[in-house]
């Protein structure tokens, strides 16, 4: 535990153990208030407040009937009104009368949702980051709105909710559960609980002696409140900047329940991750990162770099890959072209590479009009001093991606042996060693984030498709493959997902560049291929189609086109089938 430094504020009848972290004399700088939930105190926040307090004056307190605050006897106490006014008390008496702004976590954010509804409450609170906690009002609407709406999906997402919440059910069972908590609330069992769930690391965990008593005593948080709240919902607006931090894998709250959260707050933004409930124990460094840089740029007026906030803007209903920060190499035309459409319309701010900028530039236009963030780079991926430099300006530009799409690549037909050793070497460089550069350079960002991501392989049917004509383009595209199964594996821990996209036939300008070795008349050639491909007329599109739903879906393999998805089976099931295809001559 870090050293706090005690004071108490008079909050009307009850007394709150209010604490502060590190220089708090200089009054110039901004105030953050930080707000715990159930079953912890302040102490939820030692990995949080030193690295606040290197910007900010820090206060937390022990909300009332928890830690060394006074404990209430009546449920009546514990209601979410009152419990406002007992921030507002904490933000008066830290500030003498200004304003602060609140980090809050759990039934913290619960209660601070209350506090910034309240009318005026933007005279006292400044922004206001929540974590794993809704507005109850907020959710009460969501929930009549998905039971009402008549839709299997709607149904669907509001029963979801019903078995994550299923346990509250169980709080509001006076003697019951507060004889359970009696004889499980140890800090051993509940911090062995956290690792086991969201593999939150031990040492993060701290919590107050009074652990069993703030179980049992914050049981009437969940009496007073959500009966009454789910039975006759009151959603009010609030004019108080709002960064919701949503948690993809949040055992107890599931993401789309804040989908509404716009209809109500007029300055929004969102930011998801695939992180779990108790983010300020098990990712603390991206909490802390994430609200100092809202926090300044809500006190300066913009962000500085990398700026990760201004695409979390949230004004109408949120995107599925809202927020989320996307690079895509070969983004100058086809397939990675229509990959950057599909991610722009769906929220993502897209980051473009291409050795043509001319053509990125194309792409970065018709992104814009989406109303995206988007930013080109000339990128040649065969060298990977040249990929880990992009990497690096990318991450002190925008930030860590959440997902990259390594689509750059070209194409080499003909003789094995007629190919020469350039034709050779580029051909491995671009299609493979890009691949293997941009998925470790950007995979070594994502882990050291640590909130999860997605990486994309661009490989081919031609992976596990022989053929005569293509042997080096397959084998480097069957090491993409390969490459991306293994690199799964090894990034699955870190909830890092990849994905191999195979696709077959797709009438994309790389064959009008595409090299045929031992042929005479290359022209001819690419104009014979061109020609198939054309009137074969899959377009690029539909791989990015299915490229985002690899992204949404976690797929590991996705062979794109019936030809690709009849010869992946093929390969698999009755591989001499293909062996005997592939002594086929395809070109005449």
């Amino acid at each position: 535990m870090i050293d706090w430094h005690r004071s108490d504020v008079d909050a009307g009848e009850f007394r709150l153990a209010t604490f502060s972290y590190g220089d708090t004399a200089d009054t110039d700088r901004p105030t953050v208030v930080l707000v715990h939930g159930w079953p912890d105190t302040h102490h939820l926040w030692d990995q949080v407040a030193p690295q606040l307090a290197e910007h900010y004056r820090v206060f937390a307190y022990d909300t009332r009937g928890f830690g060394e605050s006074d404990r209430p006897n009546s449920v009546s106490s514990y209601r979410l009104a009152d419990l406002a006014q007992d921030l507002f008390a904490v933000i008066d008496a830290v500030t003498d009368g200004g304003r602060a702004h609140v980090v809050a976590h759990d039934w913290g954010s619960v209660q601070t949702w209350e506090s910034v509804t309240t009318p005026d409450a933007e005279n006292a609170i400044a922004s206001f980051t929540s974590v794993s906690g809704p507005n109850l009002d907020f959710l009460s609407e969501w929930a009549r709105i998905q039971l009402t709406s008549g839709t299997p999906s709607s149904l669907g997402k509001a029963l979801s909710q019903v078995a994550s919440s299923a346990y509250t059910g169980f709080f509001q069972i006076p003697g019951v559960s507060d004889a359970f908590f009696r004889a499980l609330g140890s800090e051993k069992l509940w911090t062995e609980f956290l690792h086991a769930v969201e593999g939150t690391p031990r040492e993060n965990v701290s919590f107050a002696p009074t652990l069993r008593e703030d179980m049992i005593s914050g049981l009437k948080l969940y009496r007073a409140n959500i009966r009454g709240k789910l039975a006759s919902p009151n959603p009010r607006p609030t004019r108080v900047p709002v960064l919701e931090v949503v948690n993809d894998r949040d055992i107890a709250l599931r993401p789309a329940i804040y989908d509404r959260t716009y209809t109500h707050a007029a300055k929004l933004w969102r930011k998801s991750s695939t992180t779990g409930h108790w983010l300020p124990y098990t990712n603390p460094d991206y909490l802390a990162a994430t609200a100092i840089e809202f926090i300044d740029s809500i006190e300066n007026g913009t962000s500085s770099a990398p700026n990760t906030i201004d695409r979390a803007r949230v004004s109408g209903p949120p995107q599925p890959l809202t927020g989320k920060l996307a690079v895509i190499t070969g983004a100058g035309s086809g397939i990675g072209r229509e990959t950057a459409f599909a991610l722009a319309a769906l929220g993502c701010e897209v980051v473009l590479a291409d050795i043509d900028t001319a053509a990125a530039d194309e792409t970065a236009t018709e992104c814009k009009a989406m109303g995206v963030l988007t930013a080109v780079y000339d990128v040649d991926v065969s060298k990977t001093a040249t990929v880990d430099e992009f990497a690096a300006t990318v991450r002190a530009q925008h930030g860590v991606p959440d997902i990259v799409v390594n689509n750059a690549g070209i194409g080499l037909g003909g003789s094995a042996l007629d190919a020469t050793d350039d034709q050779i070497d580029r051909l491995i460089d671009i299609n493979l060693r890009g691949v293997i550069s941009g998925s470790r350079a950007f995979g070594k960002q994502m882990v050291a984030r640590g909130t999860g991501g997605h990486i994309v392989n661009l490989a081919s049917a031609a992976a596990f498709t022989p053929s005569r004509e293509l042997g080096l383009y397959s084998a480097s595209k069957a090491g993409v493959l390969m490459f991306s199964e293994s690199l799964r594996a090894e990034l699955s821990a870190h909830r890092i997902g990849v994905s191999a996209i195979c696709p077959g036939i797709v009438n994309t300008n790389i064959t009008s560049v595409t090299e045929y070795a031992g042929v005479d008349d290359q022209d001819a050639m690419r104009r014979k291929v061109s020609g198939f491909y054309e009137k074969r007329n899959y377009t690029p599109d539909k791989v990015a189609r299915e490229i985002v739903a690899a992204v949404v879906s976690n797929k590991a393999v996705v062979p794109v086109t019936p030809e690709a998805k009849f010869g992946y089976r093929v390969y698999r099931f009755i591989p001499w089938a293909s062996r005997i295809a592939a002594r086929q001559k395809l070109t005449g």
